[in-house]
């Protein structure tokens, strides 16, 4: 991310091998506190402009189960190999495509792979998720509370539900914890193991954290979850160890490390409008340019990804702030830029409807201000091309691109050939581009700026046209219009949030409360998928800040948005 004192360069793959494994060299790394008393530690989170890539890495993504590279066995060396009922399924295509016979006789078999307790040959350790269905509001589970419902002792915020895996799982489990009570654990086959916790509110469940799906909550276990980039497997207690037996490996196999490889995790933060306008910039010439962000900033910070939507364009000659402003045509301070530097800007978003209200050069240096930074900007540009290019990126060897268009105008909002702005929707020309990316590998990411509402539930076109993107192979559709939080969906196993939200904007109580209530996404991808979502909620504070909300207001925020969406 980029600060002054925070910054990741991109560096180019100057040779033919690095452009196939798809990595650049981590170059800083960073620490934040945390309002709320956590500490994030920050990995370097190095990404890479597809923009400027030869086309080599244009071809599609194709990952292994479990490992990028899977070792091959020659045929004349395969090897039959038993298993115990408790090694996961993907664990299982992972020997088979090594060329490895699996035999179900254990007295046939050259080699022997089961749960093992001591370090006495090859391991795998492989980590399991505790999850829930995905309009869950509960967060945090104690360990002492999960093994008391485990052992059927009523215990906890899931006390009674019942707590659903496949047979493997259970197998798996059962090794390290023991048998669970009768009636505590129901099982159902992987496929369908995500429906039938839906289907059975309030349940809870424990999947491989290689199979985590986006219907899937991740909870924290003892504030612990896999799915952050904090995550420590040496204290995390849900985790099993596979090893081959005394016979030790076949010839010419490796075991991979674990199922959870933190070399394959990107976390994408997106949020809702940013104007630095009005109140908001009166606060920020008042208390320092720093100040909006001061509570959420960690949040900001912990992702490898961040990305902003911010309306506004920055003009040489804006004027002071007046917090009174009668008119909506709108500019920034260029020195307001800091903090979106401060939170670590990534990606910016061009879609707002105020991008030309200064004109054509105040939008100019805005784009030059972001090249300058090396920020990668999308759904807006120097003209309609620009505007309408998906712009990608490959981070951790996941390839995510993004593209976004304004629906709602006004018509001089919009680029054209010869003038830069917002790009107008081309819904024909964006279902193509997304089938395109979806061949190359990549994990399309599509925003709108849609007709304001000031409903926590979008317009009918809205549900149409996100869903028509969720359709064509988009895994995230997201609103970035909204002022007013609304409704979220899976559709097609697609996630579409029809609207964050503000982020840094004045709006206090219009109508009641409703404008200070912001989300801030966490989308989860790991191995070339998109594995989940987690939602951050924060309260906006004097106009301009926002804070993460109490436990009371998350909850009743929470209850109140997945009751619209129709989850309760």
């Amino acid at each position: 991310m980029v600060s002054d004192a925070d910054k990741k360069s991109t560096s180019l793959l100057t040779t033919v091998l690095l452009i196939l494994l798809a990595a650049c060299s981590p170059l800083w790394g960073k620490t934040a506190d945390v309002g709320v008393g956590m500490a994030w530690t920050e990995t370097p989170t190095p990404f890479l402009p597809v923009g400027i890539l030869p086309t080599l890495l244009t071809s599609p993504l194709q990952p292994s189960p479990v490992a990028s590279s899977t070792p091959q066995i020659p045929e004349n060396e395969a090897s039959q190999i038993w298993t115990s009922e408790a090694v996961s399924p993907r664990l299982m295509v992972y020997l088979s495509s090594s060329g490895l016979q699996i035999t179900s006789d254990s007295l046939a078999a050259l080699y022997h792979l089961d749960i093992q307790t001591a370090e006495n040959g090859p391991q795998t350790t492989w980590i399991y998720a505790l999850v829930v269905p995905f309009p869950t509001i509960i967060d945090d589970v104690l360990w002492d509370d999960f093994l008391d419902a485990w052992q059927g002792r009523s215990a906890g915020p899931f006390a009674g539900a019942p707590l659903w895996m496949d047979s493997s799982t259970l197998k798996a489990i059962s090794a390290l914890l023991g048998p669970p009570a009768s009636d505590s654990v129901r099982t159902a086959p992987a496929d369908i193991l995500t429906e039938s916790a839906w289907l059975k509110q309030p349940s809870w469940g424990i999947v491989p954290f290689d199979e985590l799906k986006p219907r899937w909550k991740v909870l924290n276990l003892d504030g612990q979850s896999p799915i952050s980039k904090d995550f420590d497997p040496d204290i995390y207690p849900l985790k099993v160890t596979f090893g081959f037996q005394e016979e030790g490996l076949p010839p010419n196999f490796t075991l991979p490390e674990s199922n959870r490889d933190p070399g394959k995790l990107t976390t994408l933060i997106m949020t809702g409008v940013t104007a630095m306008v009005r109140a908001t910039a009166a606060k920020m010439e008042r208390n320092g340019i720093l100040y909006p962000g001061k509570d959420i900033r960690a949040w900001l910070l912990s992702a490898d990804l961040t990305h902003i939507s911010n309306e506004i364009p920055f003009s040489e000659n804006c004027p002071f702030p007046d917090p009174n402003q009668a008119t909506l045509v709108f500019c920034s301070d260029p020195k307001y830029i800091t903090l979106l530097e401060d939170v670590g800007t990534d990606i910016v978003e061009l879609t707002g409807n105020h991008f030309q209200d200064w004109g054509s050069d105040a939008t100019l240096l805005t784009l030059e201000m972001y090249d300058q930074r090396g920020w990668i900007y999308f759904g807006g540009g120097v003209n309609l091309a620009d505007a309408r290019s998906a712009k990608t990126i490959i981070h951790n060897g996941n390839k995510l691109a993004f593209i976004g268009c304004n629906p709602a105008g006004p018509q001089f909002a919009w680029a054209t050939d010869y003038q830069p702005g917002a790009a107008p929707c081309d819904f024909g020309w964006m279902e193509s581009e997304i089938n395109r990316l979806r061949s190359e590998g990549y994990l399309p990411i599509v925003t709108f700026q849609y007709a304001e509402s000031y409903s926590i539930h979008p317009l009918p076109d809205q549900v149409d046209d996100f869903r028509a993107m969720a359709a064509a192979g988009a895994v995230i559709v997201s609103g970035s219009q909204a002022h007013l939080p609304q409704t979220i969906e899976f559709y097609n196993e697609s996630f579409i949030h029809y609207g964050l939200g503000n982020l840094f904007f004045d709006q206090m109580d219009f109508p009641v409360v409703g404008t200070r209530r912001e989300f801030i996404d966490r989308h989860i991808f790991y191995d070339g998928k998109y594995i989940g979502t987690e939602l951050l909620t924060a309260m906006l504070e004097d106009y301009s800040r926002p804070r993460p909300m109490t436990l009371e207001e998350r909850f009743t925020f929470l209850e109140e948005i997945f009751s619209a969406s129709g989850w309760y």
